[in-house]
């Protein structure tokens, strides 16, 4: 969860188990009736992998939802007793964590990030767990003190800045994750409010490598070259040698997209979003 974008390449897939794409291709009769019929395959159409692209993720951003549900309800019942949330609070948070990542094949890390200021006993906190190379569950143990840690301030990163200024959930990444994990990643994340006060947001952490190994077979099915951006216009992934994963496609209001949820063109590129995902499938016309 950090934002120091490189670029990563291509990635093999090493997801442990296959990633449904939703069903395959329909062979239709091509309606000739002197001998053998012809078959053809319906080509995918740009919404259809857009759709899909969507459902990949979406199951991601329940993980998301349900982290932010279980951290409000907690800061509500604190407030509500009238006094500061304190770090051993947010304990209460971690057999939720714990399953998301037994349960979700996708995510990698998850938790709740603090606003500064917001606890009582530490100055930032990330509630954050996820799953090491030997498939345990272990907390991420950072020091944030702001006179010894370079990443004491994480409040200028996508995954935080975008919930917190516009109030919805965002896709950030590509980048190198090097605050948890030191691998190439997307972070999904949505604002937590209590009593109308952004109090943080809650995040779930993707490795590249698996986000590819889903998307890349849907891209490489359109016919023009494709690749997906999320809302600052950084390549998530791609099937374009003109675009590459982690680089930025310039121009377009991706911001605009999301908010009028309908395709749009700009200078030779079709753009598609991903039905209320915050991702743009972004496909180079003929």
């Amino acid at each position: 969860m950090s934002d120091f974008p490189q670029q990563p390449g291509s990635s093999p897939c090493l997801v442990p188990q296959a990633v449904p794409t939703g069903p395959g291709p329909t062979v239709r009769d091509g309606g000739r009736h002197t001998g053998a019929a012809t078959a053809t395959l319906d080509a995918p159409t740009e919404a259809g992998v857009a759709a899909r692209v969507r459902r990949t993720l979406e199951a991601v951003f329940d993980t998301v939802a349900r982290v932010r549900a279980d951290t409000t309800d907690l800061l509500t019942r604190i407030a509500a007793q009238g006094r500061s949330p304190v770090t051993a609070d947010l304990a209460a948070l971690r057999p939720g964590l714990q399953r998301d990542l037994a349960r979700q094949a996708l995510v990698s890390g998850v938790g709740f990030v603090t606003v500064p200021g917001l606890l009582g006993d530490a100055p930032a906190w990330l509630e954050w767990w996820q799953t090491g190379s030997d498939g345990a569950v272990r907390p991420l143990l950072l020091d944030l003190d702001p006179r010894q840690s370079a990443y004491s301030d994480y409040t200028h990163w996508d995954w935080f800045t975008l919930p917190r200024d516009t109030g919805r959930r965002a896709v950030a990444g590509p980048y190198v994750d090097y605050l948890c994990s030191d691998e190439y990643s997307l972070t999904l994340s949505a604002p937590v409010h209590v009593a109308g006060r952004f109090t943080g947001v809650a995040a779930a952490d993707v490795y590249l490598r698996h986000f590819e190994a889903a998307v890349m077979p849907l891209l490489q099915q359109l016919p023009g070259p494709a690749h997906l951006v999320n809302a600052r216009g950084r390549v998530a992934a791609s099937a374009d040698p003109a675009h590459l994963v982690g680089s930025l496609t310039k121009g377009p209001d991706f911001g605009t997209l999301f908010t009028e949820a309908r395709p749009g063109r700009h200078e030779g590129l079709r753009l598609v979003p991903c039905d209320g995902i915050p991702l743009v499938l972004v496909v180079a016309e003929d």
